[in-house]
């Protein structure tokens, strides 16, 4: 969160990001790292010092959350994702509240090469016809078997072959919107066996009958995940602003 990108800590670029969309009336960084309490204070941001105790970034959400308006909207971006696009933030808080069935609201982006389907820190999303998620996976899922048939039983070589393939894949990218009520509810859950086997939250909300409402964005994000993300991502913040 603290490392520099053209100068300025990462966090802040996040800040920046979230604060340019049109639908958020207010940004807050929650935190329990007092080195980033520091540094958002001293930029002019809005941060809160949270419990070091939480198991995921919603539950960290939450306890700032409960003591926000009733009936608000909560926009949780994660903190990594500096080069967050504020339309994708506006287009997934439309559609929590333009769908009273759903209880969250996510972005997915296309996945454009098998680098990206074969690698775990990129979470892949797959999405029913109604619009909803089924599942959130670090594998490569939906399994393109016809296609693997045809390449002696090898998706990798398949999609290597027909890279119109990767249109059926998406990866799910770090932005959540909750109704309020519904993220304090969720933050009371017991971590479910999915959840700590991939290690992904949102799984924890569909084991328990949650609605996702999951919509495309055309704007890529960056999650810095590892120092290759870090070098990326500098790359194109110093080269483009």
């Amino acid at each position: 969160m603290l490392l520099p990108i053209d100068g300025k800590p990462l966090i802040l670029h996040t800040l920046g990001q979230a604060s340019k969309a049109v639908r958020v009336d207010r940004v807050i960084v929650a935190t329990d790292d007092e080195r980033i309490y520091d540094v958002v204070t001293e930029s002019g941001g809005e941060v809160v010092m949270t419990s070091a105790d939480h198991r995921s970034g919603s539950d960290r959400i939450a306890e700032v959350a409960a003591n926000l308006p009733v009936g608000s909207i909560i926009v949780n971006v994660q903190g990594d994702e500096p080069m967050i696009s504020p339309n994708a933030i506006d287009i997934a808080v439309e559609a929590l509240l333009g769908d009273p069935a759903a209880d969250i609201a996510t972005t997915c982006e296309p996945i454009t090469s098998l680098f990206e389907l074969l690698n775990g820190n990129v979470v892949k999303v797959v999405v029913g016809d109604r619009g909803y998620a089924l599942y959130f996976s670090r594998s490569p899922m939906p399994w393109p078997r016809d296609a693997s048939l045809r390449f002696g039983g090898d998706p990798n070589r398949a999609i290597e072959a027909e890279p119109e393939l990767l249109s059926n894949f998406r990866k799910h990218t770090g932005l959540y919107v909750f109704r309020r009520e519904y993220l304090l509810e969720f933050s009371k859950l017991p971590q479910t066996r999915l959840e700590r086997f991939e290690m992904l939250e949102q799984l924890r909300a569909l084991e328990n009958g949650a609605k996702i409402r999951v919509v495309d964005v055309v704007e890529p994000s960056i999650g810095v995940d590892t120092q290759e993300d870090l070098d990326r991502v500098r790359s194109l913040v110093e080269s483009n602003g």
